[in-house]
């Protein structure tokens, strides 16, 4: 079972977790047209790396992304994270995904209706 965490918990989770990391699983087209969350202003690195079709998904993570780091994975709406995180914990990663994603489901607002930091 992958952790989760909802978008309200999320800055307290890096408070407590300095060795965190954010990974936005979506589309070059959602990051360019619907925004892109801007995780530096909560002191920590954001990677884009898409899972959608893209076959070499895993690998792109190894190269840029240490196994000692949390990383909280995002997508639209927690579908597709839950699926990377799902991936990335049997690669030895400790991921949780972000039930809400970016635009929010019936769940959880996601990041964008959370007042949390996009560009």
């Amino acid at each position: 079972m992958i952790k989760e965490i909802k978008t309200s918990e999320i800055k307290n989770f890096i408070k407590n977790n300095p060795e965190t990391v954010l990974l936005d699983v979506r589309t070059y087209e959602e990051w360019s047209t619907v925004g892109k969350p801007d995780s530096t202003s909560l002191g920590i690195k954001t990677f884009f790396i898409t899972i959608s079709q893209d076959p070499s998904f895993i690998e792109n993570v190894k190269k840029e992304i240490n196994k000692k780091k949390n990383v909280l994975v995002m997508c639209a709406a927690g579908s597709r994270s839950a699926i990377a995180a799902d991936l990335l914990s049997k690669e030895g990663y400790q991921a949780v995904n972000i039930i809400g994603g970016y635009t929010g489901n019936d769940q959880d607002p996601g990041w964008v209706n959370s007042d949390l930091p996009s560009v």
